[in-house]
């Protein structure tokens, strides 16, 4: 199998990565391939249904030109500092650079123990691999910047979790791994060396109109703060936004326990694993300036006047709300088929959200049917969404329809479909995630009998409250 690498990281300081093979596994077998995606990245599609697929994508054969190695990072987790964290079980083969001339990693997830694996096995389960795929390219269809799905095998092991379960592997790609935490590892030991290579790396990478670290700061904390914008405008909680979780790039990554909500309620939290809801769909916002935060204090030992740069680092930060709250307005106002959103709309869109919370309505269907003799049918206080409505229809543009179809997508991959879907995938059945992955990649579509199934909110005895990180 031939993949076009045109490897950059791997040339960077060796202190930023380790050298690192996959461990082969017994018995590969493709789940899934994305050929849309390979021949972006110059892959020859029908490569991908060549016997070798399933070796390369397993890792049990490393592609000519790859360089394949782990990358060391550090984080806050949960608000608690680790200073060394890193690919405990992920292997990023090297880089392409796609026909659009943009460079991305090639990464196998679930590809063995690496240094960086803190006793952990290094492996995926069937589940999360399933899941990742699903709600990436959901992602990509959505609009949103996110890591993307190459390919998923089935490994022919087994891996033990909470039970024996069946074990996989995910090619993720992604436009770069670096994380906020790479920058914090090297800035908490004083590595300047390592620390201005990697800033200069990700300057020519990802922002090459930045001139330095403010630049690079100011971009970054404009591109993040879009980003959950648009996570917020389709009730899509991340569930672990540590900063070894957050992409310089500006790119959704890491899609542990994930989820969209369905009975909207502000403070939902899904992950098992947040006790106490410190990344609930309501902190996002805040959660992300404190992480802009943390990137902003490692890149200060890179600046000549210390405190000038705090002083400074400090104000891009206080801009992070600001810039959110634009970019929230410009989403939610699409979602309500206003043209050209005004402060004053703001009031219009909480009204709507906090009418949704106090009905439990749907998230994703209370939007999908505005306008329509449906959309009231989502509310519990009928009276209340009229005399709403009634504010809304003397604000939504002449075409809001349009405006709104674009904004507002009929189907997300909800939580209950995919774990249906991983049921299914235990037994040897991927139909359904075939099925799955169909519908919600063509999100914005109009509704057929085939479709319409997966547009339907739970019933209470479906609904999902927990979702898991797999590892």
């Amino acid at each position: 199998m031939r993949i076009p690498f045109d490897n950059s990281y791997a040339k960077l300081p060796s202190q930023m990565f380790t050298p690192q093979l996959p461990t082969p596994v017994k018995a590969p077998q493709i789940i899934a391939t994305n050929t849309e995606l390979a021949t972006l990245l110059g892959i020859d599609p029908a490569e991908l249904a060549s016997a070798d697929a399933a070796q390369v994508f397993a890792g049990n054969h490393i592609p000519d030109g790859a360089a394949p190695l782990a990358q060391v990072y550090a984080g806050h987790q949960f608000g608690n500092w680790n200073p060394q964290l890193g690919d405990g079980r992920a292997v990023l083969l090297g880089e392409v650079v796609g026909s659009d001339g943009i460079r991305r990693d090639i990464q196998l997830k679930g590809a063995g123990p690496t240094p960086y694996s803190r006793s952990g096995d290094g492996r995926a389960w069937l589940g999360p691999v399933m899941r990742e795929y699903l709600v990436s390219e959901a992602m990509h269809a959505l609009g949103v910047p996110t890591t993307r799905a190459l390919a998923a095998v089935t490994t022919g092991e087994r891996v033990l979790r909470e039970e024996i379960l069946p074990g996989a592997v995910i090619t993720r790609v992604a436009r770069s791994h670096i994380r906020v935490g790479t920058f914090q590892f090297f800035a908490s030991r004083g590595d300047m060396a390592a620390l201005a290579a990697l800033t200069d790396h990700v300057i020519a990478r990802h922002y090459p109109d930045a001139t330095g670290p403010a630049e690079l700061l100011d971009q970054v904390i404009a591109r993040y703060a879009a980003l959950i914008a648009k996570w917020m405008g389709l009730g899509f909680i991340h569930g672990v936004m540590n900063t070894d979780n957050v992409a310089i790039a500006g790119e959704t990554i890491d899609y542990g326990p994930c989820a969209f909500i369905d009975d909207f309620h502000p403070d939902s939290v899904f992950s098992a694993i947040d006790q106490y809801g410190r990344y609930a769909y309501s902190n996002q916002p805040g959660i992300g300036a404190w992480n802009m935060a943390q990137f902003a204090t490692a890149l200060i030992p890179l600046m000549p006047d210390r405190d000038a740069a705090i002083e400074a680092f400090t104000a891009a930060v206080h801009r992070f709300p600001v810039i959110y709250d634009a970019e929230w307005l410009k989403v939610f106002g699409a979602k309500l088929g206003i043209a050209e959103p005004v402060d004053d709309d703001r009031a219009l869109i909480t009204d709507l959200l906090d009418l949704m919370a106090k009905d439990g309505a749907d998230f994703s269907n209370t939007f999908a049917h505005l306008g329509t003799d449906t959309a009231r049918d989502q509310f519990l206080d009928r009276a209340g969404f009229d005399a709403w409505a009634m504010r809304w229809n003397l604000r939504k543009a002449a075409n809001a329809a349009e405006i709104m179809g674009k904004a507002n997508p009929q189907i997300i991959p909800r939580n209950h479909q995919i774990e249906a879907v991983i049921a299914a995938g235990r037994t040897g059945d991927m139909a359904p995630f075939h099925t799955l992955l169909a519908a919600v990649t063509a999100p914005y579509a109009p509704l057929t009998e085939a479709t319409a199934p997966f547009a339907r909110a739970p019933s209470k005895g479906e609904a999902v409250t927990r979702t898991f990180c797999g590892t």
